[in-house]
């Protein structure tokens, strides 16, 4: 009996560490995998313009970028899975005598993220925010191919003519159906399901604007973005981290010396024309140095990435990740951390 007895207390403290072991585990890794979500493709695409940029005269210059923010994931057969859209205006002034007059600390946020203070909202005809009809079109255009997404019938404004569509938005959406197709045409395997949720982050300011003198001035916006896509465990399953420099330039006579019909690359597409390498301690492009990061973070939660060790210059400190990565990644974990704000 004191046999049998002891045997089954063994059983049960086997059994008990056994399922303490699982426990642990889970903590780590608190969601299964859904097995029956299928692998797909992240893309992401930004169009920047300055095409609505104006000389000083008797009014102040402006210097504006007009970029349109667009991350999508796409199936095995084409079709966008889930979309988000957004966009960012930057708007810079500046004087007849090539002075910037706009404040330099200004954090420029996108459309989604001034949501009402937008303000098109109330001179909409039917009632929407810029961030309602965003959605609207995000949400229309799931499930379908890029070619049935241009094939969208449009009036002569470049707004949806479709009465479904019509009712919710009334943008013109040329500039966003254009960015979807480039982001489908680069969306790459990168570790999603159809399940996760999809988030976009940018974070942009116009710190480096500068006035004119004996040189042009500069009115510049610099953003930093991020895609990122998060499973049930709220753990990042892709990422994609880009970034731009889109200048307006200007004389002490108030003159924009740009050419303003060509539109700004961002620094991945820039590629090694960025010149980065060549004055990198670790002789990395800025480009791979953004892939190495986004590669870095997949299979971590927000905390994980904010929790990323920092030198004195905003760059990685920790062995594994310095090798790779030298650029400050302040802005692009902040980006992140609003993509996973976003996320649906």
């Amino acid at each position: 009996m004191k046999k049998a007895f002891a045997l089954v207390s063994s059983l049960c403290l086997v059994t008990s560490l056994l399922a303490g072991c699982g426990g642990a585990d889970n903590a780590k890794n608190p969601a299964k995998p859904d097995k029956t979500a299928e692998a797909v493709k992240t893309g992401f695409a930004v169009i920047s313009s300055t095409a609505k940029s104006t000389d000083a005269g008797e009014k102040e210059g402006l210097g504006q970028v007009d970029s349109t923010v667009v991350a999508v994931t796409v199936n095995k057969d084409g079709k966008i899975v889930k979309c988000v859209i957004d966009g960012i205006q930057t708007k810079i002034n500046f004087s007849a005598a090539g002075k910037i007059t706009t404040d330099l600390k200004t954090e420029v946020k996108s459309k989604t993220e001034l949501g009402t203070a937008y303000g098109m909202g109330k001179v909409s005809s039917i009632g929407k925010e810029w961030s309602e009809q965003a959605k609207a079109l995000s949400d229309y255009i799931a499930g379908k191919t890029v070619s049935e997404i241009k094939g969208i019938a449009v009036n002569e404004k470049g707004a949806p003519s479709d009465k479904e569509l019509a009712s919710s938005v009334t943008i013109s959406i040329g500039g966003y159906i254009a960015a979807i197709e480039k982001a489908a045409a680069s969306a790459k395997d990168l570790g999603a399901k159809s399940a996760d949720k999809l988030g976009v982050g940018t974070v942009t300011n116009i710190s480096k604007s500068t006035d004119a003198g004996d040189k042009d001035g500069v009115a510049q916006a610099y953003s930093s973005y991020a895609v990122a896509t998060f499973d049930s465990a709220n753990r990042i399953t892709s990422c994609i981290i880009d970034g731009s420099q889109t200048d307006v330039k200007f004389t002490n006579k108030g003159k924009i010396t740009s050419d303003l019909k060509i539109l700004g690359k961002t620094k991945t597409e820039l590629g090694s024309e960025y010149g980065m390498a060549k004055v990198s301690s670790i002789g990395k492009e800025w480009f791979e140095q953004a892939d190495a990061l986004s590669k870095y973070v997949v299979g971590k939660t927000i905390e994980e990435v904010k929790g990323i060790a920092v030198n004195e210059k905003g760059a990685p400190s920790g062995s594994e990740l310095k090798s790779s990565v030298t650029i400050s990644i302040g802005g692009y974990v902040a980006a992140i951390e609003k993509a996973k704000a976003t996320a649906k």
